[in-house]
């Protein structure tokens, strides 16, 4: 009979065997809930056997499912490692990566991504351009930087953008501030406190930009460079602050400070990576934006799928 398997299957395999469930694969491999159950489905049904054991958590594979993870672990990296090898033939396996970044907490997980990417790639110069950078895309534009990090899409010629991923920002105050009694603050709740930020931009907020300007509020600001002097100061209550949930949750377990909800539905900031047009098909460019994705939801809490 002719062969289902494809290379996407082969890491959906994976990806359930990394994480246990559905949802969580899903987002491993940046793709719907409903488009990996529909791969599952596709194989269940060629197969006529089903593949893992619905009610189990973290899911067991059956006997069926257990050989085709068998082949996807000897098979996926051999098929990943060719890929790389035949674009380095075809593209030259040297060249030159250089990030820029407008997210000051970016460096919380895009360190980890360029620690994978190197070996795989290690002939390609792979470097951040110093400092935060306020016109990133501006980098691209005039080749100083060949990716960047931002945190909305700006159409501009030449430049396509690949998302990332999405991630909840939170409030957080001293465990003693009259705001850790809300489980839920609303943009009035700001409006007598001073609000500790980077110094950027009021549009490159998103607290700003998506809740408490709309709102009409316009706190107290007090400007600080480095997230630890942040948490620092919130924790000796000299005000509050918005941070991603990933950048607090060490704190949050050491008991420094406390982390609460913006708005009914949750305040949700996005990051996407612009490149030069020109540049969008080279593979090991590719090759690190998924990493980046992968790493991202690997190791990062409260992650969503951007489409």
């Amino acid at each position: 009979m002719d062969t289902i398997l494809e290379v996407k299957h082969l890491r959906t395999l994976l990806a359930l065997a990394e994480t246990g469930t559905v949802s969580a694969a899903s987002q491993r491999l940046y793709l719907t809930q409903s488009a990996l159950s529909h791969q599952i489905r596709s194989l269940e049904e060629y197969f006529h056997v089903s593949l893992f054991e619905r009610k189990s958590n973290p899911l067991r594979f059956t006997p069926a499912g257990e050989r085709l993870l068998q082949l996807a672990q000897a098979l996926a990296p051999m098929i990943e490692e060719a890929q790389r090898d035949i674009a380095q033939i075809v593209q030259g396996e040297a060249g030159e990566l250089r990030i820029a970044v407008e997210c000051h907490t970016c460096f919380d997980w895009l360190m980890p991504a360029m620690d994978v990417f190197r070996p795989l790639w290690p002939k390609v110069e792979l470097d951040i351009v110093s400092g935060f950078q306020a016109d990133p895309v501006g980098l691209l534009l005039t080749h100083r930087a060949d990716l960047a990090i931002v945190s909305a899409i700006e159409e501009q010629a030449g430049i396509v953008h690949a998302p990332l991923f999405s991630y909840e920002m939170v409030g957080i105050c001293a465990k003693d501030h009259p705001l850790a009694q809300k489980a839920i603050w609303q943009a009035e709740d700001f409006a007598q406190e001073t609000l500790i930020t980077y110094p950027v931009p009021d549009e490159m907020l998103d607290l700003l930009r998506k809740v408490l300007f709309p709102a009409g509020v316009h706190p107290e600001r007090r400007l600080s460079e480095l997230t630890i002097a942040i948490i620092q100061l919130v924790a000796s209550r000299r005000g509050i602050a918005a941070l991603p949930y990933w950048t607090v949750m060490p704190y949050l377990e050491k008991g420094y400070v406390v982390a609460r909800q913006i708005g009914d539905k949750p305040l949700r900031s996005e990051l996407y990576a612009a490149v030069r047009e020109s540049q969008q098909n080279t593979t090991f460019l590719q090759d690190f934006i998924r990493i980046i994705r992968e790493q991202g939801f690997k190791n990062l809490p409260g992650l969503s799928v951007l489409e």
